[in-house]
């Protein structure tokens, strides 16, 4: 196979180096109490199955869905999670609160933002519905001395003279969160993404409904469709030269939208021994194809909140994956070295972390246990092999294994 090379010469305009710098969290899912610092630029998150790697994801979308412009809210981001006790670790004894905690920082200015969010059923009160309430809602301006300036602590006076206020928090509501605002919209516009090629090829077939923000790619060609005419054409052109390398016979990628229907479509000419070549739409791409498309996609958007790349590996050949690493970084650079969009990965590909160039700092791993899954940094053992010229899939993922090396699994029929 032909190298698989890197063809995207992205020149946006300068963005705000926004990034989430430590992120805390309790009683949230899999984890009965974890935090992360020094959150780096590019994060892998490795672990075994049903450690919680999704579920870590989900913390950011949570204070998405509590950010967002259009609709959203506590209530919603709950319930859309089939309830707090959906949510709350299982191992939440009597301590019962979920809680979330981020820090954000602005490299550029060495300022930041701190966010805390608690929230649990009432004891007493709200007997109807027992809607979840605020336990408590902080938010801190973190100068670039260190200092913590306080600009909200709920429950305040007007929690207390109304109690059903506590059902929403101030960060969603405008006339609230006038002087941290630019916190609710960098919440708000964090992006996650896992498209599945079956519900954009056979969207029409299936005629499910799109979940909102649409997550699994069901609108893809509409998100595409929507951008202005002269970017599309930019970003595709970019993305026909990349896929050249991976996708034999290739020739143009472009989009197009039915005569008749309207509806959006992507469409790829292949080399054929027809004097016009062979077109294919994209409900003929393979998984692969789509899979890689929407990734170079996502990474040529704009925006500086962060993107959040669910197992990115799927569908792909072994060595495409073995550079995605290195694409990512680059794309990202290319940005502005100091402004790239920060991106949280989840993985458990031995290809994709084969990369000796991925920085340790980015590796977050999470370890099961009896009582709720813990997160950490590499350790010393694995920092020693990594500084002789380990890649992190030889020195770290061994570690992070569901079974132990050597066992085999079997089924007893």
């Amino acid at each position: 196979m032909a190298k698989f090379r890197v063809y995207f010469f992205i020149q946006y305009g300068r963005t705000v180096a926004l990034r989430i710098s430590r992120i805390m969290i309790k009683n949230w899912r899999n984890f009965r109490g974890s935090e992360v610092s020094d959150v780096s630029d590019v994060v892998y998150l490795l672990g075994p199955n049903a450690s919680g790697k999704s579920n870590f994801l989900d913390v950011m979308r949570f204070l998405r869905d509590l950010g967002k412009s259009k609709g959203g809210g506590l209530q919603e981001a709950v319930e859309s999670r089939g309830g707090i006790s959906k949510i709350r670790c299982l191992h939440a004894r009597q301590d019962t609160e979920v809680l979330i905690d981020v820090d954000v920082f602005d490299d550029d200015t060495s300022t930041g933002w701190n966010y805390t969010l608690g929230f649990n059923i009432p004891s007493k009160g709200f007997e109807k519905n027992r809607r979840p309430h605020i336990t408590k809602e902080i938010v801190n301006r973190i100068e670039n001395t260190g200092e913590k300036i306080n600009l909200l602590k709920r429950p305040n006076m007007e929690d207390e003279q109304d109690e059903a206020q506590r059902q929403q928090t101030y960060l969603e509501q405008i006339n609230t969160n006038k002087d941290f605002r630019f916190l609710a919209e960098y919440f708000g516009s964090i992006t996650y993404y896992h498209l599945v090629p079956q519900l954009l090829k056979f969207g029409d077939e299936i005629s499910g409904r799109t979940l909102e923000d649409d997550p699994f790619g069901q609108e893809f060609l509409l998100r595409v469709s929507a951008t202005q005419e002269r970017t599309r054409n930019n970003r595709l052109k970019k993305i026909e030269k990349a896929l050249r390398s991976v996708v034999p016979q290739m020739e143009d990628l472009r989009f197009l939208k039915d005569g008749i229907t309207g509806r959006p479509h992507l469409e790829i000419k292949f080399k054929h021994h027809r004097p016009r070549g062979a077109r294919q739409r994209e409900d003929q791409f393979s998984d692969g194809t789509l899979r890689l498309i929407a990734l170079f996609w996502l990474l040529q958007e704009t925006g500086d909140a962060p993107l959040l790349l669910e197992e990115p590996e799927l569908s792909l050949n072994e060595e495409v994956v073995r550079q995605l690493s290195y694409l990512i970084e680059t794309v990202r650079r290319r940005r502005s070295p100091s402004s790239g969009r920060q991106i949280f990965i989840s993985t458990h590909s031995y290809a994709l972390l084969s990369n000796p160039g991925i920085n340790a700092d980015g590796i977050i791993i999470i370890e099961p246990s009896d009582d709720g899954s813990r997160t950490r940094k590499i350790n010393t053992a694995e920092q020693a092999a990594l500084s002789v010229g380990l890649s992190p899939a030889e020195a770290v993922l061994p570690n992070t294994r569901g079974l132990p090396v050597g066992m085999q699994l079997k089924l007893e029929l």
